[in-house]
């Protein structure tokens, strides 16, 4: 049996994942050539069990890769559950109508990725991922629109260039963070988010707020972060739109299962690593699943979604 069938079938996604350039390029360079005679075939076979040994090589660091990170402790709910999302009408009508979804992941350092080991391990790859094994039927594109060192001012120059230009179906907003690092003013950042919501609303996505990260730089600053925290809340609730508690969520995985922050936080203190953004995507995918609710996609979406541990 090859290295590949032996591979456990996520390792064998993930590799394949990463090593799709490598495997395009031998089928171009196996095209661009004449089959050789004698000694030029055994050259050319030569040549190509490199290549091969090669990409096995990759195939194999691919699949340890992903090993290392699904060994990791299992990915939880936290107690009680986070709170539903509401119905997120414009995916629903865009699933259940059969047409291409589009969703922005717009943020900063934590969505562009910073902390990842690779682009397919940033929360929107993992999201964009989760949804389609959760839909296959359905063509969905995660953009990332995720820019370090950002906040809300920063964010709203962008925002109609960047996100509302794109017509998406779902906006996901990640902030606050950089607000309370940078002392904003609570009261402005409240209003250019609330803005920034409506604008959204107003082109025609729903739309779903991210709060700031559990970590040490964020713990360092209690009063600054319990306010943003607030601020956002009442944000949701006014403007009716999704919530997704990112504080709480990282908080019970230091708290609630004694993870030390080393478990899910980089030596910063203060961006995810791979095991906390793919915890993170999908506890937030299976809330937008259940939000959506069960849509026909040539199968049907499981009637109870587990988190068992990030895929």
């Amino acid at each position: 049996m090859s290295f590949i069938g032996q591979l456990p079938r996520f390792a064998v996604v993930a590799a394949l994942a990463l090593t799709t350039p490598a495997l395009t390029s031998i089928v171009h360079a196996e095209g661009a050539q004449p089959v050789a005679q004698g000694s030029e075939a055994a050259a050319a076979d030569a040549a190509k069990k490199g290549v091969a040994a090669t990409t096995i090589d990759r195939v194999k660091q691919a699949a340890q890769t992903a090993t290392d990170i699904l060994s990791r402790v299992p990915c939880r709910t936290p107690k009680g559950g986070t709170k539903a999302m509401g119905t997120l009408p414009h995916v629903a009508g865009k699933l259940a109508a059969h047409k291409p979804v589009v969703i922005v992941a717009f943020g900063s350092s934590s969505t562009q990725g910073h902390g990842s080991t690779a682009p397919e391990f940033t929360y929107p790859n993992r999201l964009a991922a989760q949804l389609r094994r959760a839909y296959p039927g359905a063509d969905i594109t995660v953009l990332n629109r995720g820019k370090g060192g950002e906040d809300a001012p920063e964010m709203m120059a962008r925002l109609q260039a960047e996100v509302i230009n794109s017509k998406p179906d779902l906006v996901i907003w990640q902030l606050g963070t950089n607000a309370v690092l940078r002392n904003l003013d609570p009261g402005e950042t409240g209003k250019m988010i609330e803005d920034g919501v409506g604008r959204i609303q107003a082109g025609g996505s729903d739309v779903v707020l991210v709060d700031p990260q559990y970590s040490p730089a964020t713990v360092e600053k209690p009063e600054s972060t319990s306010k943003m925290l607030a601020l956002m809340h009442k944000v949701a609730e006014l403007r009716k739109v999704g919530y997704f508690p990112r504080f709480e969520v990282m908080k019970e995985w230091h708290e609630g299962q004694q993870m030390a922050f080393s478990s899910f936080v980089i030596a910063d203190g203060l961006h995810m690593n791979d095991w906390g953004y793919a915890c993170f995507a999908q506890l937030l995918g299976d809330n937008i699943i259940k939000s959506v609710g069960t849509i026909k996609m040539g199968t049907n979406e499981p009637a109870q979604q587990q988190a068992q541990r990030p895929l």
